[in-house]
């Protein structure tokens, strides 16, 4: 007759099947475990594997992918620029993807609490806590400009799409053709100074203008005319005002803008001069930002139970949309060149150190290590899942939706430079300034413009708030796991509670200067952590705690230990690769900068120490755990980095059968130096 764990044993799925069978003395052991913790709360878990599948890929996959990596790859040699992508995420981005889904899934408990194995940087949980409840404040702002431009796409005409709106300035220019005020047989337009504006055939004549007979005055009745100045055949673009009368642009100190960016910077915006004037309250912004906070709990308000549903739409409906784009953008004239040119290969670039370490940083950032959420979202995980076919599922999503989306974002770049008769690289440009200003007046130009900026945005949202949900579900987690009898019944009052206060912390990124605040926050937040937390992670993983323990524990999950390449990995390959890419970062590193203002010394100032917050948690835990443990200071260092007592798997079944086998791990010898006695190196 089977004892039930045995039978528990067969009915495991193959390739799930746990390493070891219990002995009759160890089965009790087990059996005894699990009646005592009857009365122990149980922790959520997926419903679905899928679930946790999409999650991941929600997670990874954000707006990113969309507005970095494809200006990325044309800056760095087009589709050589392939080749360093991969290379690092097969060196770098895997292996942390996968030490850190093994962690949470293995322990069952969040990032905060998960570096029992090594109580020493117990530190470090609590910094990934704290960054990433810092990106939450700021990384919201986002989800509520894109929010604002949803609702501005369903007005029967967009408001980006043309100039002589409240907002507009002089400088306003409509790129999008000839005014309808102007027919083609006007040769002439007046004003009420009986100015004369020289057209031929509908469109500006730039070398009839003379500076001496046509006033600043004139001009100004120009533009509040709604007059729109066209790009003409020769490619004529929209700088000829200053060049005409330079000493416009001097007196007004403004250069001539878009009506797209013009509704960006005066309408969403409403920005001030600088940090030191943030300006008032903007309620638009400050509405958006609340419906973005009540977005992102409703969906988290039960936990995984709710978020495992809602990632089938927010993880799968952005394919949808982006396949939609693409084929609408591949009908557009210039679509192909724009493409041509992001993709055709520059096997030169590939000399340059840089290339190699953007490609490095930027595999880092899009899959997202050392912010706690792929731990804790591995956490809810059942014991025996295969995490290694999630990991390796998710991690080729998060690329290859990166390369995918290059092409719906070049097929557009190059129609817009068809359209305004210049290259590809003049109008490429990466972040907000892509995805709220060249994107948005790109589709201003399409038919039903309404219909595909309706599309566009949601998309974004959608990409945006599986970030968020990781994120914000971090430090959730994190909370009830240090209080859980008091909170864990009490979650839905936590998650609205948060998002209050976060809410309440972020109002001033709604004021008119607050994207001088944004700009500072995303530059400092995660400039430093989140490279070095990485690190931390392989030495404690790979030195510390030991990678073959480690292995043993994988082995336990899911039936097989990782091979000799990712341990090598863990060990070697992917600390040194960080190393690397966190001193070139620190070396390399720029003060912030946005629009053309310098953030004064104090803001920056104030940023550095922003950075190093996260970091904080790390030496004060070392100081907290030395100074408990007793003994000399050898024995104090030798103990704080033994695994605590609380430390083991998550399924309770396992806890009895664990703690008989670490004393036979202890004494194991260490993989590495097995192989090198092995080899005779």
């Amino acid at each position: 007759m089977l004892s039930r764990i045995e039978r528990e044993k067969c009915q495991d799925p193959p390739g799930e099947m746990a390493v070891f069978i219990a002995s009759d003395a160890n089965t009790r052991k087990a059996l005894d475990a699990e009646e005592d913790d009857d009365e122990e709360e149980v922790r959520d878990q997926w419903t679905r594997g899928l679930d946790f599948v999409l999650s991941l890929i929600g997670y990874a996959v954000g707006v990113s992918n969309l507005w970095r990596f494809p200006y990325l790859t044309l800056r760095n040699g087009g589709g050589a620029f392939l080749i360093p992508f991969f290379f690092f995420m097969t060196l770098a981005g895997i292996p942390l993807f996968y030490l850190e889904v093994c962690l949470g899934q293995f322990s069952g408990i969040s990032s905060m609490f998960v570096w029992r194995m090594c109580p020493l940087f117990k530190g470090v949980g609590y910094g990934m806590v704290i960054v990433s409840g810092m990106a939450c404040i700021y990384y919201n702002a986002v989800l509520s400009w894109v929010i604002y431009y949803l609702v501005n796409s369903f007005y029967s005409e967009l408001p980006w799409a043309h100039c002589g709106n409240w907002w507009n300035t002089p400088t306003c220019v409509d790129s999008s053709g000839a005014n309808s005020s102007l027919s083609s047989g006007d040769n002439n337009t007046f004003f009420n100074d009986n100015t004369s504006l020289p057209l031929l055939n509908g469109i500006l004549d730039f070398h009839s203008l003379n500076s001496s007979s046509f006033s600043n005055d004139s001009l100004y009745h120009l533009w509040n005319s709604n007059f729109s100045v066209p790009f003409n055949e020769s490619g004529l673009n929209a700088s000829f005002l200053c060049n005409w009368n330079s000493s416009f642009c001097e007196n007004t100190e403004d250069k001539v803008k878009t009506a797209a960016e013009e509704f960006w910077q005066y309408n969403v915006l409403r920005k001030t001069e600088g940090l030191e004037d943030l300006g008032g309250l903007q309620m638009h912004n400050a509405i958006c930002l609340l419906v973005a906070w009540v977005l992102v709990c409703l969906c988290l308000i039960k936990g995984v139970k709710s978020l495992g549903k809602v990632v089938y739409v927010t993880a799968l409906l952005p394919y949808a949309l982006l396949t939609i784009f693409l084929i609408r953008g591949c009908m557009l004239p210039g679509a192909v060149d724009g493409i041509i040119f992001y993709v055709k290969p520059d096997f030169e670039k590939l000399k340059s150190f840089t290339v190699w370490i953007e490609a490095c940083v930027q595999v880092f950032y899009s899959l997202g290590p050392a912010w706690g959420g792929l731990i804790t979202m591995a956490s809810f995980n059942k014991f025996h899942n295969n995490c290694l076919r999630d990991v390796m599922i998710a991690s080729l999503a998060d690329g290859l939706t990166s390369f995918y989306g290059g092409f719906v974002i070049f097929a557009v770049v190059g129609f817009m430079a068809k359209e305004a008769n210049v290259t590809v690289t003049e109008v490429a440009t990466q972040g907000p300034g892509l995805a709220l200003v060249a994107y948005p007046e790109a589709i201003s130009k399409l038919p039903i413009p309404q219909l595909w900026a309706v599309m566009f945005f949601f998309m974004l949202l959608l990409l945006g708030l599986d970030s968020q949900f990781g994120m914000f579900e971090t430090v959730i987690c994190g909370l009830i796991d240090a209080f859980p009898k008091q909170l864990r019944k009490k979650r839905i009052m936590l998650t609205f509670g948060l998002a209050l206060i976060s809410y309440c912390v972020s109002l001033p990124i709604a004021t008119r200067g607050g994207i001088y605040v944004f700009t500072l926050l995303d530059w400092f937040v995660a400039a430093f952590c989140v490279m070095l937390t990485s690190l931390i992670e392989c030495i404690i993983i790979g030195w510390l705690y030991g990678v073959d323990k480690f292995c043993d524990d994988i082995e336990l999950m899911i039936g097989r230990r990782p091979g000799i390449y990712m341990k090598v990995c863990w060990t070697v390959v992917t600390p040194l690769v960080m190393l690397v890419a966190f001193i070139f970062t620190c070396a390399k590193y720029t003060l912030p900068v946005y629009d053309g203002y310098v953030f004064p010394t104090h803001a920056n100032a104030i940023g550095f120490l922003i950075s190093v917050i996260p970091l904080i948690p790390i030496p004060a835990g070392m100081a907290y755990v030395l100074f408990k443990e007793k003994g000399t200071f050898s024995e104090r260092l030798y103990s704080s980095v033994q695994p605590s007592p609380e430390w083991g798997p998550g399924a309770r079944r396992y806890k009895a059968m664990y703690e008989d086998h670490k004393e036979e791990r202890k004494h194991r010898p260490y993989w590495l130096k097995t192989l090198f006695r092995r080899n005779k190196f």
